[in-house]
């Protein structure tokens, strides 16, 4: 029995019991220290991975598009290895198990979600993509022989549609990343992820459909007939220009021929609309939009045009063409950066610094007949065509061109075959009308010439659009501005070729541009009211099937200009959507500026 009293035994048997206790407390500190150092030091080697990735991708980008396909290939195993590596190190059980607690929890689970989204799309979409770039790259699009070699683009579909498919979840999955609880850096990486992927989708969509699309429209497994208008800026129409010269594209397997080409003034106005016309685009536009070749584009609806054109070469030479093309001299002074200048018969040089001049204005003075006019478009079109036909151009440059024809509205693209069409719709070559969205309201502005002349050349348009909550109920209000300005010599009247004035033949002065101008606003917009040069207007209201529309006609003599503005009331829902606006591509097309909206005066 123990010399100890009863107290001192009592104590050192709580000491003993409580000794483990304490162990115990102390391993799971120590456990936990150990579980935040793993998580830091993992995070801050996941944190290297995932900018090694960024930097990674932006040397692909610039790889890809100069086609050094060896290159990318090592790049993008390069890249694969660092998003794999920062997915496997967020991916650990400890991490899981911190990514359940307050506050740290959120972060830690965003910082995983980036990484998991990073390595999907390095071996979901980069992956296949760099595995044909060897053989799809810019050079491929350079014809030889007068022929494109279609075999690449279709030995790379699947992987371009898997590259795309993936990076459309990739983007799914980034946009629902929780970031409402999260620290300000984790929040700004995953904002520079979305807009990264919402940027890239978009290019890898576009790329998409034109590899699906291309080789079929390019006459892989089939001829194919294109009609294709080369439109005139220097008389607007909606969609662009007139009309004023009028092709038809032979193309087989990858080769494209220029078989015919007309003045589209040769084309007699029919009777009535060569096909049914909707009441909307009577209204707007008149009958003669389906009567008169030079008229097709009054519409800004592009498959509309194209629809007609193709029926009045039908009704004219007898032939059924497969889809329609439309472009303008801008656009061929694009292309005319890759090829280099052309020689005309004529013996006039054409280059991408006087294309638009010499075919939109000197033309008139230097050559007074509207044939010869007509036979100088001609022989323009078919040098260019075949300076491109022969691949004698610089492939990057090439497609440089057609991208910016495209995004400045001026390159249009309509098929017959339904399922191409569908593909189609929605991407900027097809000319869509405008939309809305949560994130963006988009209006249009449009054009069309009402001298009856080629005074367009003169004329200077500015396009701002803007928006504000005026109202109680949040529901946004928008303005679109739109200035005119007649840049011709004060003495166009008198110095200026009748075929330019016009010579008051449609009762409209020599000298002076008259214009139609449409607004027009997406579905579920409500017109609230417009101004012209600050005074209240009274301009023609409608509707274009869901958009509504408002138009207004202006006529400038030689430095005169005039601004109207039109609003319009938007959903609450898109409040803070960005507001854009698509217009008529004139010869110098300025970008979108932004306009003030005072709440008191909205229109003013």
């Amino acid at each position: 029995m123990s010399d100890l009293p009863e107290s001192r035994r009592t104590t050192a048997r709580r000491g003993s019991r409580g000794r483990p206790v304490l162990w115990i407390v102390l391993a799971l500190v120590l456990l936990l220290i150990l579980a935040v150092a793993w998580v830091g030091v993992r995070g801050l080697m996941a944190k290297r991975d995932l900018e090694q990735s960024v930097q990674l991708v932006s040397t692909l980008r610039s790889e890809l598009v100069s086609g050094d396909s060896a290159a990318a290939q090592k790049t993008a195993d390069d890249l694969q290895d660092h998003a794999a590596a920062a997915r496997s190190l967020t991916g650990d059980p400890v991490w899981s198990a911190f990514q359940v607690l307050p506050f740290v929890g959120s972060n830690l689970r965003a910082v995983r979600e980036v990484a998991v989204v990073v390595d999907d799309v390095a071996t979901g979409a980069v992956k296949p993509v760099a595995g044909v770039i060897g053989d799809v790259n810019v050079k491929a699009f350079a014809p030889k022989g007068g022929k494109l070699d279609l075999a690449p683009l279709v030995k790379a579909q699947p992987a371009v549609q898997r590259a795309t498919t993936a990076l459309a979840k990739a983007n799914r999955d980034a946009t629902a990343i929780d970031t409402s609880d999260t620290l300000s850096p984790v929040v700004s990486a995953v904002n520079q992820l979305r807009n990264a992927l919402s940027s890239v989708f978009a290019q890898a969509d576009a790329a998409n459909r034109a590899v699906q699309l291309a080789p079929a429209m390019l006459g892989h497994g089939g001829d194919r007939r294109y009609l294709l208008l080369f439109q005139n800026n220097a008389e607007l129409r909606a969609a662009g220009g007139i009309p004023g010269a009028v092709a038809l594209l032979d193309v087989r397997d990858g080769a494209v021929h220029l078989s015919n080409q007309a003045a589209g003034s040769t084309f007699d106005q029919a009777d009535g609309p060569v096909l049914p016309l909707t009441v909307d685009t009577q209204g707007l536009y008149g009958a003669i939009t389906g009567e008169y070749m030079q008229d097709v584009t009054l519409t800004p609806r592009f498959d509309v045009s194209a629809k007609l054109a193709r029926e009045m070469w039908k009704q004219k030479y007898g032939q059924q063409v497969d889809g329609v093309l439309a472009m303008d001299p801008v656009t061929l002074a694009y292309i005319l950066k890759a090829t280099g200048p052309v020689q005309l018969p004529t013996g006039d040089t054409l280059t991408s610094e006087n294309a638009v001049k010499l075919l939109l204005s000197d033309v008139y003075a230097k050559y007074p007949d509207p044939k010869v006019q007509d036979a100088f478009f001609a022989s323009a079109a078919s040098a260019v065509f075949d300076k491109v036909s022969s691949g004698a151009f610089d492939p990057k440059a090439f497609i440089s061109a057609l991208t910016d024809g495209v995004q400045e509205n001026r390159l249009r693209l309509w098929s017959a075959d339904k399922s191409e069409q569908d593909r189609l719709e929605g991407t900027a070559v097809t000319g869509p009308l405008p939309t809305s969205s949560p994130s963006e309201r988009q209006f249009g502005v449009y054009l069309n010439d009402a001298t009856g002349a080629k005074m367009d050349f003169y004329l200077q348009k500015t396009v701002a659009v803007g928006s504000a909550v005026c109202r109680a109920d949040g529901r946004p209000t928008s303005v679109v501005q739109v200035t005119l300005k007649n840049t011709a010599p004060a003495d166009a009247a008198t110095g200026l070729p009748d075929y330019v004035t016009g010579a008051g033949n449609f009762g409209v002065a020599p000298g002076k541009v008259q214009t139609n101008v449409a607004v027009y606003a997406a579905k579920g917009e409500i017109y609230l009211g417009s101004t012209q040069d600050g005074k209240a207007a009274a301009p023609h209201t409608a509707v274009d099937g869901d958009h509504p529309v408002v138009q207004v006609q202006t006529l400038l003599a030689p430095g005169q200009s005039t601004t109207f503005r039109a609003t319009f009331l938007g959903s609450a829902k898109q409040a803070k959507a960005a507001v854009t606006a698509v217009s008529t591509p004139t010869i110098a097309q300025s970008p979108v500026l932004p306009a003030t909206v005072d709440c008191g005066n909205p229109a003013g």
